[in-house]
């Protein structure tokens, strides 16, 4: 499998948590967490692909729920750390006006383009990569999400 054993272990790892599917166990450190999501919003910002990969973990999953309108591209799963930093990648302008949030609790990002709430992600972090993204951008439920701006004070 051209694989260390380190690695293979890891795999099979993985491979028993989706079969009896259990999801990874979140980041427990907030401030771990706020770290790793400042340094995918700064990668996404400048573009920079490999740091992107190295900030995702290679079984990444990202959801994006665009409601019944569909304003915001279509809807959909995306697989694996390089085809959702390559989607990361093409909304390059988008995390300009992107943030820090909690969503629900937990860490996440806003984009607002001229202040109004365009999309949230919902972040999951385990064992230091982002192993979940779930996004949404349908203004509708938008509107229900509790959302709390991350400031340097909080």
């Amino acid at each position: 499998m051209d694989r260390t054993p380190a690695a293979a272990r890891q795999l099979a790892s993985r491979a028993r948590r989706r079969v009896q599917g259990k999801a990874p166990d979140p980041e427990a450190d907030a401030g771990r967490q706020r770290e790793i999501v400042d340094a995918f919003l700064t990668a996404a910002r400048e573009g920079e692909f490999e740091a992107l990969l190295a900030l995702l973990d290679p079984d990444v999953v990202l959801r994006a729920d665009t409601g019944p309108l569909s304003v915001g591209g279509p809807s959909g799963v995306i697989r694996g750390a390089r085809a959702v930093a390559e989607q990361a990648m093409s909304f390059q302008r988008l995390a300009e006006s992107t943030q820090p949030v909690l969503v629900n609790g937990g860490p996440g990002l806003i984009s607002a383009p001229a202040g109004r709430p365009f999309s949230v992600a919902g972040v999951t972090i385990s064992g230091g990569r982002i192993v979940e993204i779930n996004i949404l951008s349908d203004p509708e439920r938008l509107s229900r999400i509790d959302m709390t701006v991350i400031t340097d004070e909080s």
